[in-house]
């Protein structure tokens, strides 16, 4: 990199490519932030904790083995998560009405984050090409722009739908319906694969 600013540059934009486009993690964030905006910050939280694990195992296996993964079987277990998640989005309102303490939103977060095929394969792929070769700087930009996505993310899904009941049920159904496309792309890479 020829500046700081551009090493850094480069990193927002890269971590605007992994937290912006929708996905099973933005879905899961605006159901949660939905109801509240703390929670859908503890998620994206969550989800960003994820990114800093994946990409430190990626930097760690990078360094030792050849990263020619198998990804047959992360097509297999994302599917069964974001399967899992969309029929909990569609139980009654009555069940799910009350907050998720802190840690188990962000627990639930994480895992939900190490288990997204598009996680771990951006981290396989532009992760492992572009992440490492800006160094501290241009990782610095990329967990920059996922901080910035974790706010502002959430509190435009909640303010949009904190006074209307309706919007809020209508968000939760469309990231089930999401999460459930999702699972079923899935399950058709892992078979393809």
């Amino acid at each position: 990199m020829t500046t700081l600013l551009e090493g850094f540059l480069v990193g927002a934009v890269l971590g605007f490519s992994l937290a912006v486009p929708p996905g099973p993690m933005n879905a899961w964030i605006a159901a949660v932030a939905a109801r509240s905006f703390r929670g859908g910050v503890v998620t994206g939280l969550g989800a960003m904790t994820a990114d800093g694990l994946l990409g430190a195992v990626v930097y760690a296996l990078d360094r030792v083995v050849d990263l020619h993964v198998e990804v047959r079987f992360v097509y297999l277990l994302g599917a069964g998560v974001m399967a899992f998640l969309g029929s909990r989005l569609l139980r009654p309102a009555e069940a799910t009405t009350g907050e998720l303490p802190d840690r188990r939103t962000y627990v639930r977060a994480v895992g939900i984050g190490l288990s997204n095929p598009y996680q771990v394969l951006w981290w396989l792929s532009a992760g492992v090409a572009f992440a490492y070769l800006g160094g501290i700087v241009l990782l610095l930009g990329l967990f920059g722009a996922i901080a910035v996505w974790v706010v502002a993310f959430p509190w435009a899904v909640h303010a949009g739908t904190r006074r209307h009941t309706g919007l809020q049920r209508a968000v939760r159904l469309a990231s089930a319906v999401i999460l459930f496309g999702f699972a079923a792309y899935f399950v058709v890479l892992f078979v393809l694969a």
